[in-house]
């Protein structure tokens, strides 16, 4: 077996947030945070040091990173490959260590997006720029990551994945941004880089053709053949922009499964596969998305069987008809459901509702001001989510009280200046108009 590895960083709280109309409240990110690290993920991209909106929530999970609430998987932020961008997230996010730097490779992307502003070698020398700006700043991972890569020249990345080596880049993002690429030309395009350049390559796959999951892995494998580690980018439940993202679960499966990985290639050896239901339900329910009943591993009918031939089959051996073990996912326990009297918890909850939740989650208070204060947190939790809570929310709640609130407070951007600040200060926002 390679001595390489291929390790997992999950993009569920970067690039799956960008799916259009969706989204997560910075709670259920942070709980996604807390479940990536139970089950051994490697590394979650867990935002953008630049957002406003994302500075508390950011700054309080490397808050818990340094309580050791989070110690195994790393956080990293998400940039432009501009030094400004990287001078500014360091400002708003001090404790950052790890970064991914993004910037536009294939001509499309260079003529349409800078309008002929920009020439190829402008694309290096800001990258290595900012990559310059992050080691100065103190950042310990720094990846490179070329947009639209499977439409870029092949000559064209292998020099700008050199030259951003030689700047203190430690890792190549190989972004197929629009989901053009196949297996077999992920697999050649890929090995030519790694063989070539020799650091650790990122493979991100969209999956506007339905091909992301295999283009992964087929990309990781060319890396760990070209004699480099591979990093695979996923988002759980394959959420992300238009088709989505390559699917945590499924790549997992296509590696320790498959016929031509398994045995022989290893993965990060802290992921727990039996993590993977619970992540999953939870990122579904914080989503609003019901997970497709064909999901493979985690779908109702991933492990369904109905016609006499493979119902007579399963029964006799499981492995007549089933690949793999559903308890190998965390699945098989009961879920009950409560069909009577249920008291929950929220936005206009009481102190005798909230406590006899906290009671059924076996935690209690040491005093009444400490109830209270937690009661008035779960309140705002329901405000800033708008679902029921859950009991990894609660307890979260429980527990670091300090990070839930910070992580629940935005101050939005209100500097009126100009034409609005004239309509302020003369009061015409008084005036009515037709809003409704």
């Amino acid at each position: 077996m390679n001595e390489h590895k291929i390790y997992f960083v999950d993009v569920t709280n970067r690039d799956g947030v960008q799916t259009s109309r969706l989204g997560l409240a910075k709670l259920q990110k942070t709980i996604i945070n807390l479940m990536l690290d139970d089950m051994g993920i490697t590394q979650s991209e867990f935002g953008f040091p630049t957002t406003k909106h994302e500075l508390n929530y950011l700054n309080g999970n490397l808050e818990l990173v340094e309580r050791n609430v989070i110690s195994t998987t790393k956080l990293s932020g998400w940039m432009r490959a501009i030094a400004s961008d990287v001078e500014l997230s360091f400002n708003n996010v001090p404790k950052l260590k790890n970064i991914n730097l993004s910037q536009s490779t294939s001509e499309q992307m260079i003529n349409g997006k800078y309008l002929g502003k920009k020439t190829p070698q402008d694309i290096i020398n800001m990258t290595c720029e900012a990559v310059e700006c992050a080691v100065s700043k103190g950042a310990e991972t720094i990846g490179v990551n070329a947009e639209d890569a499977s439409r870029s020249d092949l000559d064209f990345l292998i020099r700008f994945a050199k030259e951003a080596k030689k700047c203190g880049a430690k890792r190549f993002r190989y972004c197929d941004t629009l989901g053009y690429e196949d297996p077999k030309t992920a697999y050649d395009r890929i090995y030519a880089i790694a063989k070539e350049v020799q650091m650790p390559v990122e493979t991100h796959f969209h999956n506007d053709l339905g091909m992301a999951t295999a283009c992964s892995v087929m990309g990781a494998r060319a890396a760990i053949d070209a004699g480099v580690d591979a990093y695979i980018n996923t988002a759980i439940n394959g959420m992300g922009e238009r088709a989505g993202n390559a699917d945590l679960v499924s790549c997992l499966l296509a590696i320790l499964k498959s016929a031509g990985f398994r045995g022989k290639y290893n993965i990060d050896p802290n992921i727990d596969l039996s993590k993977s239901w619970k992540l999953a339900k939870y990122t579904a329910y914080a989503f609003g998305v019901p997970i497709p009943i064909n999901q493979p591993a985690v779908g109702d009918n991933a492990f369904a069987h109905e016609s006499g031939i493979h119902a007579d089959g399963a029964l006799k051996d499981r492995r007549n008809y089933e690949l793999y073990d559903f308890e190998e996912l965390g699945r098989g326990e009961p879920e009950i459901i409560e069909t009577g009297r249920m008291i929950t918890t929220g936005e206009y909850g009481g102190i005798k509702g909230f406590r006899n939740v906290y009671d059924n989650l076996e935690l209690e208070f040491k005093d009444e001001h400490e109830a209270r204060n937690i009661l008035e947190l779960a309140r705002y939790a329901n405000v800033h989510t708008q679902k029921p809570l859950t009991s990894s929310e609660l307890r979260f709640i429980y527990y670091y009280p300090d990070i839930a609130a910070k992580i629940m407070t935005v101050s939005p951007y209100y500097e009126p200046e100009g034409a609005i600040k004239e309509r302020v200060d003369a009061k015409l926002l008084t005036k009515p108009h037709r809003i409704i």
